[in-house]
Order: structure tokens, then sequence, then C-alpha cells
């Protein structure tokens, strides 16, 4: 008799869910054979349901490959909202119809997936630009300006360059053509792709940033206003890589020049 280690060593070759195989092994009446045909129903599921994920999230590139559009580059920041740190925006060329299991908006990727899905993308891409504007560029020209000034300096890296641009919620003023799509990294893979290389090269650089600037706890917060944060900054005051142009930094720097 077929020992169960052997049945699932079998079922890990099958990919289909109508595969005759499995009707072969419902005949077998052990329970741990009847378990591992469930389990194994239930990853092809899984599979099937992620492919089709992807494939809505394709949907975007589909219409411009109709149109002979071949090279598309999905445009993403990340960091508009912290107090301290720069914006970072990537922008990533992937090729014509690739799919990368578990992409998606960077905010609902587990934290511990993320380096595996930014090493995918790296390892997948056609090309990856990545462009940062620091704080004090933030607090002269404002951070939309500064996220603009991000995308377009990661888009200058690119090489190919793209014959047009997926961008998320942002018009952009360049001579590439674009598409601003609305929540764009949840609904582009390449988007999406940008999105995870922007995330953890911003996580990367804050990490650095917090063995620089002990106690305001960037590493967890990536220089958003968390309790510890504000903590730090009571504690401690401001420091060269915080927007003194955000509160309310704003108003501990302008109480520290009164006083």
């Amino acid at each position: 008799m077929t020992t169960i280690k052997e049945i699932k060593e079998l079922l890990a070759t099958v990919k289909e869910l109508d595969n005759p195989l499995f009707l072969e092994l419902e005949k077998d009446s052990r329970s741990g054979v009847q378990k591992e045909i469930n389990k194994r129903k239930k990853a092809i599921q899984a599979e099937l349901d992620e492919d089709l994920r992807l494939e809505s999230m394709l949907s975007y590139e589909k219409e411009l490959y109709k149109q002979g559009v071949a090279l598309i580059a999905g445009v993403d920041e990340v960091g508009r909202g912290p107090l301290a740190g720069p914006v970072v925006a990537a922008a990533v060329i992937l090729p014509k119809n690739c799919k990368i299991n578990g992409l998606n908006d960077s905010k609902k990727i587990p934290k511990k997936k993320h380096l595996e899905i930014y090493h995918a993308v790296q390892d997948q891409a056609l090309a990856i630009g990545i462009g940062i504007m620091d704080n004090q560029v933030i607090d002269q020209v404002n951070i939309y300006e500064a996220t603009k000034l991000a995308m377009k300096e990661a888009i200058s890296q690119l090489s190919p360059q793209p014959d047009h641009l997926l961008i998320d919620a942002m018009k952009l003023d360049l001579s590439i053509s674009q598409t601003a799509i609305i929540k764009g990294d949840a609904n582009s893979l390449s988007i999406a792709a940008a999105s995870i290389v922007a995330k953890v090269t911003r996580d990367e650089l804050m990490k650095e940033y917090d063995n620089q600037y002990p106690g305001y706890d960037f590493t967890a917060n990536a220089g958003y206003g968390t309790a510890k944060h504000l903590e730090g900054l009571e504690k401690l005051g401001v420091t060269p890589i915080h927007r003194t142009s955000f509160e309310p930094v704003k108003t501990l720097v302008s109480t520290k020049k009164d006083k």
C-alpha cells in the first residue's frame, strides 16, 4: 500500500482541481490521505485565486499592450505623511504580463513578506529607478512638489526609458504619456511593484537614521508621528532630518527660537 508520505509527494505535482488523481485517492479511506487531499485542493484554489487577483491588477497594462505600448513604468511614492525623513519614489518597468505572487499595495503586504517580494521585483524588473527628496527639499517646496520631484528623479534613472507611465493619483510635467490611477498601488501591478521598492528603500533609510538619532523609534514608526516619536521630540528635540514645515515640529522649532 502507498504510504501517506508518498501520496503527499504525488499530490504536490497536481496543479488542477479536476485532476483524476483526486477521484482515485478519494477511494482511500485513511483519514491521513483525505487530509492531504483537502490540503492540496485548498492550496491549488489559493493559487488560482492569486492568479485571478494578479490578472485583475494587469488590466491597465493589458489595455496599453493592445495599443502597442511595450515599456510601461509604474510610479509610486512612500513617505508623504511622516514628520521626519525623506519622501521616496520608485519607478519600475516589469516585463510584459509579469505576475509576482503576493505583489500588492505595499500597505497590504505583511511586513515579514516585504523583503521577499522586493527581491522578486528586483529579480524580474527590466528597470528600476529611485528618487529621494530629503526633509530640506520638502520644507523648501512643500511635500506635494517634493513628491513630484522624487518621481521625476526615479523616472529619469530608468534605462530603457518607458513609453508610458502609470502613476498613483498624480500627473507629472513630463513628455512621456501617462495615466493617473486612483488607488493605483492596489489596481496596477506596475505601480504595486514601485510601491514595494519605495517602501523597502525608505524603511532601510529610516533604520539607518534610527542608529544615527536614537530615541525616536524611527525603525518602528518610519518617521510617522507615533506616541514614542512625539515623546522623543519632547525629550530630545528636533533632529536634522525632521520636517520643520510639519506640525508639531514647526511649533517646537519656533518655540525654541523664541526662548
